[in-house]
């Protein structure tokens, strides 16, 4: 009688959550590993599931003012309202990364341009750079208003202020502004240096995760024989966003025919177009230069151009040169 008494007691103290007898300050210090450091949403979320102490713990603000970009990287496809609530959560924690990928939904997923643009200014006053640079071709497009709402001024300011920070799209993108004198006095020779300076930058970081991740890895892409890094999970969301039809844009809005992009047009014209074929649309200079060297080089069909080069001897390099300027001008 006494055997059978003991079998119970001890199927009893397996089932103890031990997790429950560790001090508080422990399990925040292991939820705000884990949330800086979590590969995508669901290895976050699926450790909250695991009982109500950890769901309670993981959503306090010192675990989510925390978050690394990719646990807040929500794709446009698992989309809800719980994740826009989630989202919420990280922004009042004062996490400056939230604050960028919920301001670029609602500017321009959510049509919520006030809110949005809002939003990416609080990442930006902590000198988010992402955050800054996105502000600058809200500025230098006038995008979520008017053509007269351009502010040139602004855009290159806030541009450099991002490029200072390390951005590498803002790097190109006032290289090609002092290139052109667009927004600020022309400075030939100080905009090719900062243009060598991005691509610089941008083959030394495609090195790095050359050689740092195995062939195959899911984070690299392939790109006309070279290994480059993935598009950022905001830019994917947009792409994915209008890319699934949840949401069709106005009649004669256009979407930045940059792949790494996502940015769509808030009103008609807003983009420049390519001035050679007139059947692609940029948000930026950068951008433009970029789809160019990766894809738009082979599209475009500047016939004329080409003869004529071949004509009078011109090479490969000097009729790209033209061919970016042209772009520019528009």
């Amino acid at each position: 009688m006494t055997h059978l008494n003991k079998k119970p007691r001890l199927e009893k103290n397996l089932t103890v959550n031990h997790i429950d007898d560790l001090p508080d300050d422990l399990v925040f210090s292991i939820l705000r590993k884990l949330s800086s450091s979590a590969s995508c949403p669901a290895d976050f979320f699926n450790v909250l599931i695991t009982c109500k102490r950890l769901n309670r713990l993981g959503l306090h603000p010192m675990v989510l003012s925390r978050a690394g970009t990719q646990t807040l990287a929500v794709t446009a496809e698992k989309w809800s309202d719980s994740a826009h609530r989630f989202l919420k959560l990280c922004v009042n924690a004062g996490n400056i990364d939230a604050c960028y990928a919920l301001g670029m939904i609602r500017f321009y997923c959510l049509q919520n341009p006030v809110s949005g643009a809002s939003l990416m200014a609080r990442a930006a006053i902590k000198s988010h750079a992402p955050a800054l640079y996105s502000l600058s071709v809200i500025q230098f497009n006038g995008s979520g208003g008017n053509k007269s709402d351009k502010n040139l001024r602004a855009g290159v300011a806030l541009c450099a202020r991002s490029a200072y920070l390390g951005h590498v799209d803002a790097l190109r993108e006032l290289g090609h502004c002092l290139q052109d004198g667009y927004g600020v006095p022309r400075d030939v020779a100080e905009g090719r240096r900062l243009l060598i300076q991005a691509n610089a930058r941008e083959l030394a970081g495609s090195l790095r995760s050359y050689l740092s991740l195995k062939s195959g890895d899911e984070t690299l892409t392939e790109l006309n024989g070279l290994q480059v890094q993935e598009i950022r999970p905001v830019n994917r969301f947009l792409k994915d966003w209008f890319d699934s039809g949840r949401v069709v844009l106005a009649e004669g809005l256009r979407m930045c025919s940059h792949g790494g992009c996502g940015r769509p047009e808030t009103r008609s014209h807003e983009f420049r177009r390519c001035s050679v074929c007139g059947k692609v649309n940029y948000c930026s200079r950068g951008c433009q230069a970029l789809d160019w060297r990766v894809k738009h080089k082979m599209e475009c069909s500047p016939l004329d151009l080409w003869v004529g080069a071949a004509a009078i001897g011109v090479g490969d390099e000097d009729v790209d040169a033209v061919e970016v300027e042209n772009h520019a001008a528009r």
